[in-house]
């Protein structure tokens, strides 16, 4: 089947194929090829989460989010994640736990994004993106909550994970 790539930005692309569907009939979809990302939801000592309330230039406004970012050509999805956590929240983390994967937009992005708990939090050096504006918070499981309910925190990826969370039981609940 044919493909082409109709824009072709940093590592992303979007590509249009000719797709048999398994009812048998061929159709031409247009995919948004994303290298795939890490979100990272780290835990302190004291059951406290570790939050960044970042600007996002595509809808102009701050957001309440675990620490992400997209992985770089080559890269192991672990070694992404201990990059993003000391590039975003400056912090490097003892121990790590895969949150299984999580698919965001699969009706036209074929994105996964990988996800992890890190405790054993300790300060490291990291540098932000050009793009990033941002400010590290810590807060706790119920003031977590509280902002959900609040419709403060509306992040998809930040909301998953922390269910992810709450259903493996890693959280200590108020």
């Amino acid at each position: 089947m044919k493909s082409q790539t109709l824009c072709q930005w940093k590592g992303f692309s979007v590509e249009q194929s000719d797709h048999r569907l398994p009812d048998g009939r061929d159709i031409t979809f247009t995919t948004v090829r994303h290298p795939g990302a890490v979100v990272i939801a780290p835990l302190t000592d004291k059951g406290e989460l570790v939050l960044l309330r970042q600007y996002r230039p595509a809808i102009g406004r701050w957001i309440l989010e675990f620490p992400a970012g997209t992985l770089e050509k080559g890269e192991a999805i672990q070694a992404c994640a201990q990059r993003e956590l000391a590039e975003e929240a400056n912090l490097a983390a003892a121990h790590w736990q895969s949150l299984g994967e999580l698919l965001p937009v699969p009706g036209f992005c074929d994105e996964v994004q990988h996800l992890f708990l890190a405790k054993g939090l300790t300060p490291a050096e990291g540098e932000l993106d050009t793009d990033e504006v941002l400010e590290v918070l810590t807060m706790s499981v119920e003031t977590f909550l509280g902002k959900i309910a609040d419709n403060e925190i509306q992040d998809a990826k930040t909301l998953a994970v922390f269910l992810k969370m709450q259903v493996l039981g890693v959280l200590k609940q108020p």
